[in-house]
């Protein structure tokens, strides 16, 4: 089910603003063939942060043309200047199958959504909690790999790794809600609650990943000194991570 409205109440007045033209502008484009706006990710979870948090829209369309994307891609670039991301396109068929090919992103889009427009699209679809890990601990090995060639890309350097880390948290926060849910425990939505959950999950010390959010969050300014040691310890305990979820049990309950 979606999230009570309150949730949209929480964003700023412009955000909200942006939301409701943006709608309008969308049905303007695809008429009749629009289902369903729906909003998703952080602005959806209530950890929206001004300036800096993307606005995620997946957008169902009965039909959909190169001619009809088209015109929609003439309009994106403004609606880019104001944090919206290109939307998900899905047809009502494609979100019937996108439990079996993407089950992290299907029920990371599914625990927290908001209707902006439409009926709600999510069908009851059964999640295979096999497949489910199999993608979290790719994800989290496929984390571990790009910050590794983003820091060597960007130079190594302190202000590379400011950049990069929160970047970095941001893709692996879903990851880890994802592996929870797969392991049958608390999934909560919120960052916090889920490096809360990694102590007795995992046995791991959640106190780096949560250093990572302060920063992201403007809550620390770290000097040139310190930012590669936080690098260093946030990159340990990717690999720790990774050496975790690599001696999981190999066969969940599905």
């Amino acid at each position: 089910m979606p999230l009570s409205e309150t949730v949209l109440e929480s964003l700023p007045d412009e955000v909200r603003s942006t939301l409701r033209a943006y709608v309008s502008d969308l049905a303007r484009i695809f008429g009749s063939a629009m289902e369903a706006v729906l909003l998703y990710g952080s602005a959806a979870r209530g950890e929206f942060l001004p300036g800096q948090s993307n606005l995620n829209l997946l957008v169902v369309l009965s039909c959909y043309d190169a001619a009809t994307m088209d015109r929609y891609a003439k309009v994106h670039r403004r609606w880019q200047k104001e944090g919206i991301v290109v939307p998900l396109f899905f047809t009502p068929e494609e979100m019937q199958r996108s439990a079996a090919c993407f089950p992290l992103e299907y029920l990371e889009i599914q625990d927290a959504y908001v209707l902006l427009k439409g009926r709600d699209p999510f069908p009851p679809v059964h999640v295979d909690l096999r497949e489910l890990r199999a993608a979290c601990v790719q994800s989290i090995y496929g984390n571990l790999l790009r910050l590794r060639q983003r820091f060597v890309e960007g130079g190594g350097k302190a202000e590379t790794a400011a950049i990069l880390m929160p970047l970095s948290l941001t893709a692996l926060v879903p990851a880890l809600r994802g592996l929870l849910r797969a392991l049958e425990r608390n999934a909560p939505l919120s960052s916090e609650a889920v490096f809360g959950e990694l102590k007795s999950a995992l046995d791991l010390d959640p106190a780096v990943y949560e250093e990572v959010l302060h920063l992201k969050r403007g809550l620390i300014t770290p000097g040139p000194l310190e930012l590669p040691r936080l690098f260093d310890r946030y990159h340990e305990a990717l690999q720790t991570l990774t050496m975790k979820v690599a001696q999981l049990p190999k066969t969940i309950a599905s």
